[in-house]
C-alpha cells in the first residue's frame, strides 16, 4: 500500500477509482486499512477545496420532504396551517424558533441547516 497526498482533482479521481475496488473490504484486512486512510484523505482534500456551508433552511426541508415522500400538507404538524407552510416553502416567511424545534425533532433536520443564514 503506497499512500500519497491528494494534491489535485486528478489525484482525487485516482483515489476514488482505487477506493471503488476496496470499498467492501473485510475489517481487519490491509485493504480495509487502506480504505480508511483513503477516506480520510478524500475528506481532508474535499474540506479544503470544496467547502460547503450548511444547507439553506428551505432546501433542507425540501430535501427531507423528497427523502421521506412528504407533501406540504405533511409539514402542517411542524410549521402550522397550509398557508404558513406555503409561505415558508416560498421564502415569504422565515422559520420561527418553534418551527425549527418542531422540524428538528419531528423530521430530524439538523439545527445547523434550519438556522443557516439567520442573523445571530
Amino acid at each position: 500500500m503506497t499512500i500519497k497526498p491528494i494534491r489535485t482533482d486528478a489525484d482525487l479521481r485516482a483515489v476514488f477509482h482505487r477506493l471503488e475496488g476496496i470499498f467492501q473490504a473485510d475489517e481487519g484486512t490491509p485493504e480495509a486499512d487502506e480504505r480508511d486512510v483513503l477516506v480520510t484523505l478524500i475528506e481532508a482534500y474535499e474540506n479544503q477545496h470544496y467547502a460547503f456551508g450548511p444547507a439553506d433552511p428551505v432546501e433542507a426541508i425540501k430535501f427531507r420532504m423528497e427523502q421521506q415522500g412528504l407533501t406540504a400538507r405533511d409539514l402542517e404538524a411542524y410549521i402550522g396551517p397550509s398557508g404558513r407552510v406555503s409561505e415558508v416553502l416560498n421564502r415569504k416567511r422565515p422559520l420561527s424558533l418553534r418551527m425549527v424545534k418542531q422540524l428538528h425533532e419531528g423530521l430530524r433536520i439538523p439545527y445547523e441547516s434550519l438556522l443557516a443564514g439567520t442573523r445571530r
